[in-house]
């Protein structure tokens, strides 16, 4: 008994440091894309999901954040939350200037009128402002991305889009990066 306590305890303790953290990144690089996949009855492709650092597809739920498309001449971003959610912070001729420019984002002030339902058209360099949230919840979430390079080609049904971009979300309702 005497040893059998101090083993439990001990293997409970080490049980417990060997979780894993379950709190999802708020900063990365990601790349999506705009093929379109037949499930067992729908169509759907995959976007990025802010809040769980992750690819997800149009048909989970939650849905993505925003997903990526052409329309045969220029790339975009889109979102499914029925509100203008994209602002263009800046373009730049080169990928050190818009990467400074990323970093130096700390914080924004927009007005309503400058947030745009689609952002298009993307290209290197810019850096654009993502609000997540709908129009009456008044629970906004941010990210900011830095657009490192985009694809676009012929497809069989439609235009092919790629998108890479570096991201940070902050979910604490304000254009702080990082959060609060």
């Amino acid at each position: 008994m005497k040893i059998l306590l101090p083993v439990l305890i001990l293997t409970l303790l080490l049980a417990g440091s060997c979780q894993k953290d379950e709190t999802p990144d708020t900063r990365g690089t990601v790349t999506i894309d705009n093929t379109t996949t037949l499930g067992s009855t729908t169509y759907y492709v995959y976007g990025f999901l802010f809040s769980q650092a992750k690819k997800v597809t149009t048909r989970d739920t939650p849905r993505p954040d925003v997903t990526v498309d052409s329309d045969g001449t220029s790339i975009l971003f889109m979102t499914e939350n029925e509100r203008n959610s994209f602002y263009l912070a800046g373009e730049y001729t080169d990928e050190a200037s818009a990467r400074t420019a990323f970093g130096n984002l700390t914080s924004a002030t927009i007005a309503e009128s400058q947030w745009a339902g689609l952002a298009m058209p993307l290209a290197e360099n810019q850096v654009w402002i993502y609000r997540a949230g709908s129009r009456t919840s008044g629970n906004d979430h941010y990210a900011k991305m830095r657009i490192i390079s985009t694809r676009t080609e012929p497809g069989d049904i439609k235009p092919f889009a790629e998108c890479t971009f570096e991201w940070e979300y902050q979910s604490d309702g304000t254009l702080t990066f990082p959060g609060k």
